[in-house]
């Protein structure tokens, strides 16, 4: 699926299941909501903090997955809203990247295995 897929997929959701999109700004509080989400499981999945219960471990890369496809569909309905494409937009953000960092990155002695 294309991000334009994507994002016609969610317009034609959001039109016959889920009535109408929210408010811009309540979908940009669902947003650091859900991101929220991702960071809890992050957190627990590959920094220092443990689960409250040691079996909720097994589950939580499904949870993950399913906490980064929230961002994304909140994401695009976003753009839906706000008239971007995002298909333009990442394409146009690559290039700029490649431009910027064409040798910031590769210079870097951080990013250098050891």
């Amino acid at each position: 699926m294309t991000l334009s897929e994507a994002q016609a997929t969610v317009d034609t959701w959001i039109r016959t299941v889920g009535v109408r999109y929210y408010g811009e700004l309540t979908n940009t509080a669902i947003l650091m909501e859900e991101t929220g989400e991702v960071a809890r499981l992050m957190a627990r999945l590959y920094g220092e903090q443990s689960f409250k219960r040691p079996e909720d471990a097994a589950t939580a890369p499904a949870q993950l997955a399913d906490e980064l496809a929230d961002v994304l569909f909140v994401l695009i309905c976003l753009a839906n809203q706000t008239g971007v494409d995002l298909e333009d937009a990442f394409r146009q953000n690559l290039e700029k990247k490649s431009i910027r960092d064409a040798e910031r990155h590769r210079d870097n002695p951080k990013l250098k295995t050891p």
